[in-house]
């Protein structure tokens, strides 16, 4: 009955063509949210690899951290933007488990999350959540914890000031506009443990910063970072 199946969908997508949110070609019968091309087209960072790498070098003298790293590189016009664009703007959640899950798989092979306790998304403030509908970070992280295994903390960390969006805004606007605006509401459930802290980008590493600090003040607590796209300066 596969054939039944395959010609059924294959009928569909003539008539409801899917198309790849990564370059916008239409997707093949085995494709799904992001097309084959996209998978091994889009650069990779390898950062997860190496120490002292860009990304880590963000929090040098700013927070201490274990380790960072970003899947892919937030370029004007790149594929993963196309991808976070439809993700954060348009809705489409299925990105965010997908791009988590393959950005885990990597994690997960490379040795990078062996210690890891638990996996953090970077809280939206609730009334910003509630508007959007969802935060895409928690999607991510639900991606990664699917390919890892790891667990997702959603409600050790939340976000208590909704500070306004950090576009167009410079390195110090950005670290004023997020000062004080996380706070641990269980500190218990993360204390003496390794957290991996995920976003969808991280620019200056301010929204991070701020996140990492609070974390920090309950004891024992261990914090490394990644993200999917990193946008170099």
């Amino acid at each position: 009955m596969k054939w039944l199946y395959d010609l059924w969908d294959d009928f569909l997508s003539l008539l409801f063509p899917r198309i790849c949110y990564g370059c916008g070609n239409h997707l093949l019968r085995n494709e799904n949210i992001i097309c084959t091309e996209c998978y091994i087209v889009i650069p990779c960072t390898d950062y997860h690899l190496c120490r002292e790498n860009p990304v880590e070098q963000l929090f040098w003298g700013r927070c201490k951290i274990e380790t960072a790293a970003a899947f892919s590189y937030y370029n004007k016009g790149s594929r993963i933007r196309n991808l976070i664009h439809y993700l954060k703007y348009r809705g489409i959640n299925e990105i965010g488990s997908e791009l988590g899950r393959i950005y885990g798989l990597s994690l997960k092979s490379s040795g990078f999350t062996d210690t890891i306790d638990f996996i953090i998304p970077v809280p939206l403030h609730p009334s910003k959540q509630r508007s959007r509908g969802f935060n895409q970070s928690e999607l991510i992280a639900d991606g990664i914890s699917d390919a890892t295994g790891i667990p997702v903390n959603k409600s050790a960390v939340v976000r208590i000031i909704s500070s306004s969006t950090q576009t167009k805004r410079s390195r110090y606007e950005r670290w004023v506009n997020v000062e004080g605006i996380f706070n641990v509401k269980d500190p218990e459930s993360i204390r003496g443990k390794h957290i991996l802290l995920i976003d969808d980008v991280i620019t200056t590493g301010s929204t991070m910063e701020s996140c990492i600090n609070e974390i920090l003040k309950t004891e024992g607590v261990k914090v490394s970072v990644a993200a999917i796209a990193y946008a170099p300066a």
